[in-house]
Order: structure tokens, then sequence, then C-alpha cells
């Protein structure tokens, strides 16, 4: 699922493209992509755009008249840019503007990604499910925050109630740097480790936001993914961390996995999976020790 930096980005290249320019019409391909009724989508043909908002995860364009499209990509679902007078391919949705089209996309076959018609802004608020703005917000909120509900710190993290904008793949980053079990409790988090961890937030965070602006450029998002190269430990499983060598973990849950290094956040301790202690009960590796 594309998160804050990714979130970040898009909204950044698509402003600077479509801001102050008409939003001529909006064709819906596959009828499920739709979640409202009104305003009708012939409501946004003709109007100005005024801006490109975020909400969590979420892509807003605004146009007048208080008139907001809103875009959620949810897992796989991607956006692309094609320049005025060249083809467009096929996409679940496109948002058409005088200087070109916005096309929603989605790979697979659930049909998760969504776009909403929303009409006032104090609609487009009701669909805030309240995160804290975490580039924006200070250590102390970011504080009161974590430790307002007694959840593991991965849990706490991806709480789109809690905060806002962190994912599967950033939040085992921010674990990583911050040296944290994804396994602790937000209760238990001392004060000297949850500075740091508040603090790896925004250093990882924003690292990623520079580093995809300077990819991008002034281009379009292309490569937008939860697995990179670079990333230091989520979606390397038993490659070594660039830290100190040691293979990345992984837990496993539903459609999510965790990756952490156990030699830098769990002082060599194998958290459990599930599905492998059941496999193998009494003789699940405990520590990397037992692991070599």
């Amino acid at each position: 699922m594309p998160e804050l930096p990714d979130i970040t980005v898009y909204q950044e290249r698509l402003a600077a493209r479509v801001v102050g320019a008409q939003l001529t019409g909006v064709q819906v391909s596959s009828p499920f992509v739709l979640r409202s009724v009104e305003p009708p989508l012939a409501a946004f043909a003709g109007v100005t755009v005024t801006g490109i908002e975020r909400l969590g995860k979420r892509i807003v364009i605004a146009v007048a008249s208080e008139l907001f499209l809103v875009i959620h990509l949810m897992i796989a679902g991607r956006l692309k840019w094609v320049d005025q007078g060249k083809k467009v391919p096929k996409g679940l949705a496109s948002v058409a503007f005088t200087r070109g089209t916005l096309v929603l996309t989605e790979a697979g076959t659930k049909r998760r990604a969504s776009l909403t018609a929303v009409q006032g802004r104090a609609a487009l608020e009701a669909m805030d499910r309240g995160g804290l703005d975490v580039l924006h917000s200070s250590d102390e909120a970011l504080l009161a925050r974590l430790r307002s509900e007694n959840h593991t710190l991965k849990r706490a993290l991806t709480d789109p109630r809690l905060l806002d904008g962190i994912g599967n793949a950033y939040s085992d980053e921010i674990l990583h740097a911050a040296r944290l079990s994804p396994l602790q409790l937000t209760a238990k988090l001392g004060d000297v480790d949850a500075l740091r961890l508040v603090r790896s937030i925004r250093s990882t965070l924003t690292l990623w936001i520079e580093r995809l602006r300077t990819e991008v450029g002034d281009g379009w998002p292309e490569k937008v993914t939860a697995f990179r190269d670079d990333m230091v430990v989520h979606g390397r499983f038993r490659q070594p961390c660039p830290v100190c060598g040691s293979p990345v973990q992984r837990i496993r849950y539903a459609e999510n996995e965790t990756n952490y290094c156990a030699r830098c956040q769990t002082g060599g301790r194998l958290l459990a999976d599930r599905a492998m202690s059941r496999l193998l009960k009494g003789d699940r590796p405990r520590s990397l020790d037992e692991l070599a």
C-alpha cells in the first residue's frame, strides 16, 4: 500500500500539473470503484482545481464550490499521468484536466481502490480516520498519541486512528532505526526509547520523502512499491542487516508481514511466528544462536 512518502510525492507532482487548471470530466470504467452517488460526477466537469490535499493515505482533488474527489489506492492501486494529446490507457477511472489525464489503475483481481465524490469540507473531514500528522506534530503530542492505547509498537504505528499515513513497510524501517521490537508494548515503553521512536518516525519518513522526490524529479512516480532495494529490513527476509550483518527475520500474519533484525531490535531473540510455532512447536528456534 502506498504510504505517506509515496502519497506525498503523488500529491506534489499532481499539484504541479493541475492546480489552477480546469477539471474537464471524470470517467468510471469499473462501477465498483465509485463509492458515492452524491454529488454526481457531472458536477466536476468544467470546474477549476484549487488544490491537491492528503487525507491520511488518500489523495484529495479539491475544486471550486467545495467539491472533492477522494482517491484511496489501498494496496494495489496506482496513479498514472498522461499528457494532453497522448493516448489514455484503460484503468478503473480517469480524471481529465485541460493539461492531461490522471488514470487510476489496480493490479490483481481484488478490487479495493476507490473514488469518492464529496460535497463540502465537513463531509470531507468526516472521512478522516483521526490519525495525528506525524511530520507536523510536537514530540509531546506524538508521545501522548502513541501511549493513548496499549498496543504493540507495530500496531500503534500502523493504526490510522492513532498516526497518519504509516503502513506496513515504513513501520518496519522506523522500528529498525529506533532499535525497538515490533512487539514491544506502548505501555511499557520507557521515556528514552519513546523519544528515540518519535525521532525515528520523523527522520525515516523525511528521508524517504526526499529520496522519492529526488528519484522522480519533475517527472511522475512510476515505481510506487512497498519493496525497495535500499530499505533496511522491510521485504529483506534472510538478507543481511546492513547494520550488524545478521539475517533479517520475518513474522507473517494474514496478508501482512513484519520484518526486523533480531540482533539490532530484540537482543537476539526471535519473535514467535504463529504459523511456524504451530508447525515446529517445541523445536522452534528462539534466538539467533539457535537458528545458526
